[in-house]
């Protein structure tokens, strides 16, 4: 600590908060997060951390002090999407320069979830510009690390921002990296058109929407790959939709990513093999794997009522709603008071996770004694 000096504090996370300091010896800034975890969690906290990508925000150095974990993390001096995108004032971004974004955001996007890690919390407000317009994924604050392929890692909690959260996870079913997938999708779509796909003028509004997908066409003139592209992020089935690694390497839009993709991508990837009707993994690939899982919830009136009294502006929070026999459920809704992780109290990790891997296949997050996130979010407001 004592080798930094605060410059100021630039923003809160979701488990803490985010100040801008620089070195005392060279000046060169950098972000230092303080993270209020348990300790059990600061391991987890420092293994995303430490995922090295061009397009992820880098890990600099991390220590504790005074029960804190913090974490200096790679200076963005561009500023974040969000403001990008306000700063256009109605002017449409580019062609090149929204598939160029993009792109980038795919490359990041893979690389954790080749390493079988969900971001969970994807926005616009979260993807960072460097001076150079280099995009990098940031704040993993609310990532979850599968912890390996036999099923040992549950998801045990709703977490996301409710403007960009995926139906299924509305529908209090079992999610995955096509969630995530979907949170792109709406990222890519504010790029296209300056504003959010799914708006609504009330929570009630908003769910159904969301759960049907039903948005806005973007304009006319992008091309017609793109407009298809935004049409299979947002399909309300996850097994509909493509992965990461689809949209890179076989989707239509592979074609327009293609001169914005470097070494990450194998030379020939972007032919367009393989191209499905559905823009996700084929027929012949789902086929044999069991069904998703259904988990037995209320009606979605029980949620709608329960949200009517909650003004829409706080979609744009993050929120993290724990199992109900984890202890009191914390969250912006109620009290300053940091969320509380999912993460299990003790870590292992799975080498094998750690190598690369370019497959398509999912990793589902499904739980054996699921948590009725919705009650928890009822005991909360009410």
């Amino acid at each position: 600590m004592e080798s930094y000096s605060t410059v100021k504090v630039i923003g809160e996370g979701s488990f803490g908060r985010a100040v801008l300091v620089q070195t005392k010896n060279s000046k060169e800034k950098w972000v230092m997060k303080e993270i209020r975890l348990p300790q059990a969690q600061r391991r987890e906290a420092a293994l995303l951390a430490s995922m090295k990508h061009p397009n992820i925000v880098a890990f600099k150095d991390s220590f504790e002090d005074n029960g804190h974990l913090y974490i200096v993390m790679e200076y963005c001096s561009g500023g974040d999407l969000l403001q990008r995108i306000r700063q256009q004032k109605g002017t449409l971004f580019s062609e090149n320069v929204i598939l160029r974004w993009f792109a980038q955001m795919c490359l990041g996007a893979q690389h954790i979830h080749d390493k079988r890690v969900l971001h969970r919390d994807l926005k616009s407000k979260n993807i960072f510009l460097t001076t150079h317009g280099t995009v990098k994924l940031g704040d993993f604050g609310s990532a979850c690390i599968l912890k390996s392929c036999s099923g040992e890692g549950y998801a045990h909690s709703y977490v996301g921002t409710p403007y960009y959260v995926s139906p299924e996870i509305w529908d209090s079913q079992p999610y995955n990296n096509k969630s995530d997938v979907w949170s792109l999708g709406c990222v890519l779509y504010e790029l296209c058109t300056l504003r959010h796909p799914f708006q609504a003028n009330s929570w009630k509004s908003l769910i159904l929407r969301v759960c049907r997908g039903a948005y806005t066409p973007i304009p006319s003139h992008f091309p017609y790959e793109l407009h298809y592209l935004i049409k299979h992020m947002f399909k309300t089935n996850p097994r509909d939709r493509p992965s990461i690694h689809t949209i890179l390497n076989s989707h239509r839009a592979s074609r327009l990513l293609c001169k914005h993709l470097h070494v990450e991508v194998p030379s020939g990837a972007c032919s367009l093999r393989g191209v499905l009707s559905s823009g996700g993994a084929g027929h012949g690939v789902t086929q044999g794997k069991r069904d998703r899982k259904r988990w037995e919830r209320d009606p979605p009136e029980r949620l709608w009522s329960l949200l009517e009294k909650v003004h829409l502006s706080m979609a744009f929070k993050t929120y993290t709603i724990d199992r109900a026999d984890a202890g009191p459920l914390l969250g912006p809704l109620v009290t300053d008071q940091p969320d509380v992780p999912d993460c299990p109290a003790e870590i292992r990790t799975d080498c094998s996770r750690l190598e690369p891997r370019s497959d398509d296949e999912d990793t589902d997050f499904e739980e054996d004694c699921p948590a009725d996130w919705i009650a928890e979010l009822e005991r909360m407001v009410t």
